[in-house]
């Protein structure tokens, strides 16, 4: 939900988000505007004569008059004092949505347009600007981008908790880039936790590597981690909570063959081994455990419905072998759980509140919830967001990986690749690329975006910096 506050200065509250980001957390209270106001500038003053003038004129927004302020401006640059505080913040918020009407206030323009020059101030009106007019337009498809008014459920400021959980068989692309900073600015707004962790389930893809280069690109994007983890660090409890669910009949162990399987979960048929009794499936994992002929053949698979129209609740696969030496454990374990098994475990075990993750887990969000409810765990929420697809590219690691492997590529920070590194190789800003990510939100509205926008953002960035030199030939003059 829209808080009072943006509803009525929608101005201010994004020049408080991008001047003042340690306070926006304010800006989603419900409480009174003039009380928002009061509470920032309690925040961030240091002068206390500042603070009291400051003060005044939030009690006088909204009553004061163009008239008013050309008239204090006309002897003045700034509103209070001889730099920009938070009262021309404030009061630049509120005139911006009388624009048209600032050619007949000299002063007045005169402060406005020297403020607007101001990157922070630039960006917020024209992020308003660009809001209202897709508004008007009417055009849903544009609408929700960069729309962060999302309302986590039960969300209480400084206890929610976030989490990006990367797998490290790769280097980050710029969809993880947007899935690490939405968690981020969640965090951050709640005043909460962002945990950073390793899903490393599958020891024949993850590299050591893979992991230093997603914590630099990590640092890189401004993003520190409260908290990092593996998943690794959890696997004696996961392994406890997967017998847990043999005995309760909910798991069985399966020595089908995947094409088979796989035929019977499209068909909604049942397996040959769904029925066996709980110590027929406790021999069994064992032999999974020790890595034995019959234990690589099998698997150990949730027992929820193989009707149910959605396939993703159709007795999943929990746990595998798989002989591999793992990167952190070595050779201590012989079969790993997946990703679908551990994550809502580990989220419930390490504190998250609010699973943030793309929309492409919309179908297992049920099973997701099937397992906390099944092992009985704290709950956890769950928010899905649309992936950053572009046009002409590709994300998948698995294919990037494969580009790697054939020396077809640089590497993987090639700058033909949507990595992190790659674009940033290829002339790509950080700030822009925060700013880009950030500009589409929390939207579950799904796009294909072009690259020249994100383009355009780092062209902003770069023009106001970069040196131009002009040289002539010396023998011509």
């Amino acid at each position: 939900m829209i808080s009072e506050f943006m509803k009525k200065y929608p101005v201010i509250g994004i020049l408080i988000r991008q001047v003042y980001p340690r306070q926006s957390h304010l800006l989603i209270k419900d409480l009174k505007p003039s009380i928002v106001l009061k509470q920032v500038n309690r925040e961030i003053s240091s002068n206390v004569h500042e603070f009291v003038e400051i003060e005044k004129w939030i009690d006088f927004l909204g009553k004061f008059s163009l008239n008013s302020l050309e008239t204090h401006l006309s002897l003045r640059s700034f509103i209070v004092g001889y730099k920009w505080t938070f009262a021309d913040v404030v009061v630049w918020g509120f005139v911006s949505t009388k624009e048209k009407e600032l050619k007949k206030f000299v002063n007045v323009s005169r402060w406005f347009t020297s403020l607007y020059e101001i990157p922070e101030f630039k960006k917020s009106l024209e992020e308003f600007h660009s809001f209202k007019e897709k508004e008007t337009e009417g055009n849903a498809k544009v609408k929700n981008q960069g729309n962060f008014d999302i309302e986590l459920k039960n969300a209480e400021m400084g206890k929610v908790v976030t989490r990006f959980p990367p797998e490290p068989s790769g280097y980050l692309h710029i969809g993880h880039a947007k899935a690490a900073l939405l968690n981020d600015y969640f965090a951050r707004l709640y005043q909460g936790k962002l945990l950073l962790r390793f899903d490393d389930t599958n020891p024949s893809k993850e590299k050591k590597e893979y992991e230093n280069s997603i914590k630099e690109d990590l640092q890189l994007l401004g993003i520190k981690p409260d908290v990092t983890s593996h998943t690794s660090d959890h696997f004696n409890k996961i392994y406890d909570y997967a017998l847990q669910m043999i005995k309760l009949g909910l798991a069985y162990v399966d020595d089908t063959d995947q094409e088979t399987m796989r035929a019977q979960r499209f068909d909604g048929l049942e397996s040959k081994c769904r029925n066996k009794s709980v110590e027929d499936n406790l021999k069994d994992f064992e032999e999974m455990k020790e890595g034995t002929e019959f234990g690589q053949k099998s698997c150990l698979r949730a027992k929820i419905d193989m009707l149910d129209k959605n396939k993703a609740m159709r007795d999943p696969v929990i746990y595998r072998c798989n002989l591999i030496p793992h990167p952190h454990t070595g050779t201590m374990y012989k079969m790993y759980p997946t990703y679908d098994f551990v994550c809502p475990i580990v989220d419930s075990i390490e504190g998250v509140t609010h699973a943030l993750r793309t929309n492409e887990y919309r179908d297992r969000n049920p099973q997701y919830e099937w397992f906390l409810k099944a092992l009985k765990l704290r709950w956890v929420h769950i928010w899905d967001y649309s992936r950053l697809n572009f046009v002409y590219t590709l994300l998948s690691k698995r294919k990037l990986t494969w580009f790697v492997e054939q020396g077809l590529v640089t590497g993987w920070d090639d700058p033909r690749f949507a990595t992190v590194r790659g674009i940033r190789r290829r002339g790509m800003t950080i700030e822009a690329l925060r700013s880009y990510i950030l500009s589409q939100g929390a939207s579950q509205r799904e796009l294909s975006l072009e690259w020249d926008k994100l383009w355009v953002t780092n062209k902003k960035v770069i023009d106001p910096i970069a040196p131009r030199h002009t040289a002539l030939i010396k023998d011509k003059l």
